[in-house]
């Protein structure tokens, strides 16, 4: 059984990393697979309006067994979304894997976004494709 992850990160600096993330799952020779909440259906023109994708985005976390939620420089700055998006994952009960970017194992305290900082339900791994 595949797990559907609902993957959270800062779209305009860290899209590099959530592109690798699907690179691994599309290369058959790795072995690494999730079923993307984002995948899950389409988001139409209206799109740009804040209530319509937020509205989009609890239906595919409602539809999540984890959150991934990939630490960059500025991941704890961004509120309108990401700190949103960490809000309803915490609301839901959902297990959320913090993946640094940096590499750094465990909580680094100075790119943590402050709303899961010391959370037991929240792991902090590095973020690379070796275990």
């Amino acid at each position: 059984m595949t797990n559907t992850a609902y993957i959270v990160f800062d779209g305009d600096t860290d899209k590099w990393a959530y592109a690798y993330i699907n690179g691994w799952k599309a290369n058959r020779s790795i072995e690494f697979n999730y079923q993307d909440a984002h995948d899950l259906d389409n988001m139409t023109a209206r799109a740009q309006g804040e209530y319509y994708v937020k509205s989009r985005l609890r239906e595919r976390m409602k539809q999540s067994d984890v959150v991934i939620v990939l630490i960059g420089e500025k991941t704890k700055n961004l509120y309108k979304y990401v700190r949103w998006e960490l809000e309803l994952a915490l609301e839901l009960g959902l297990p959320i894997i913090a993946a640094n970017l940096n590499k750094k194992n465990g909580q680094d305290p100075n790119l943590c976004p402050a709303i899961i900082r010391d959370k037991s339900s929240v792991v902090h791994i590095p973020y690379t494709l070796k275990p």
